[in-house]
């Protein structure tokens, strides 16, 4: 089963893909959230793990993080509230989004395994380097069968444009420019326009996603001019801040990109 491939097959533009920290604004928000994406209409659904050195993420999402793990989120804890959700969520692909050094101390089988088992089908780690994946972790993801998801940015030569697309079968991350997710976008319109077009003319196999400084509707649709589909993380996140129905609002928010 690849649920990811599902989804880009279902549905062929103009996919939606929300991000939000496990347990944020609680502890035990993670469940009900993901289910009220996946009923509002959410294609693909990232779980940040968070971690307290988040070094591709800005300050909306590091305060998320912080917040989660004063509420005592762990990988145990994330993988103990997901056991279940495939009941309830049997389709909406879900993605693990973190970074290396939580997974190395967990154990990259242990992990993959846990992983697997709560019910994810793919696991973005930023800072996993592309040779090490291949020579050490390749084997184990295939194993647990969760697809990596790398991220391609402006500055990513063709040739390694074309070896993430040989390794993947899921999606490629396109960061949309320089900086941290949930900052303005800095580049000019016309270079960003001619990254993604020089991207959608390498004619690659796996479908793309554009990520950091997609915030709301306006940005959502003209990121999805170029790729597939979007990814929206801070925005979310700061929608979440301060709500008594974190559930509601993520359906609202949703909706609001959506309708």
């Amino acid at each position: 089963m690849n649920r990811i491939k599902d989804a880009f097959a279902k549905k062929q533009k103009n996919l939606l893909n929300i991000y939000f920290t496990a347990g944020y604004p609680s502890l035990h928000d993670t469940v009900p959230i993901l289910k009220a994406l996946s009923e509002a209409g959410a294609d693909l659904i990232e779980i940040g793990m968070p971690f307290s050195d988040p070094l591709a993420d800005g300050p909306v999402i590091q305060q998320s993080s912080t917040v989660a793990l004063a509420n005592g989120m762990n990988l145990r804890v994330l993988f103990e509230q997901l056991k279940d959700i495939r009941a309830s969520v049997p389709e909406t692909p879900i993605l693990l989004m973190g970074y290396l050094n939580p997974v190395m101390q967990f154990g990259v089988d242990n992990f993959c395994r846990e992983a697997a088992a709560a019910g994810a089908d793919g696991v973005i780690l930023p800072d996993l380097p592309l040779d090490d994946y291949v020579a050490e972790y390749q084997d184990i993801f295939r194993r647990h069968n969760l697809r990596p998801v790398f991220l391609i940015t402006p500055q990513t030569a063709p040739e390694r444009i074309r070896r993430i697309d040989e390794l993947t079968d899921s999606f490629l991350y396109l960061v949309s420019g320089p900086g941290t997710t949930g900052g303005a976008n800095t580049q000019a319109e016309g270079v960003q326009e001619a990254y993604f077009q020089r991207i959608e003319a390498m004619n690659l196999r796996n479908p793309r996603l554009i990520g950091f400084g997609i915030g709301d509707k306006a940005s959502f649709q003209n990121a999805c001019q170029y790729a597939e589909g979007a990814i929206i993380g801070s925005a979310f996140i700061r929608a979440l801040d301060g709500v008594d129905d974190a559930p509601a609002a993520a359906k609202r928010f949703v909706s609001s990109v959506l309708a």
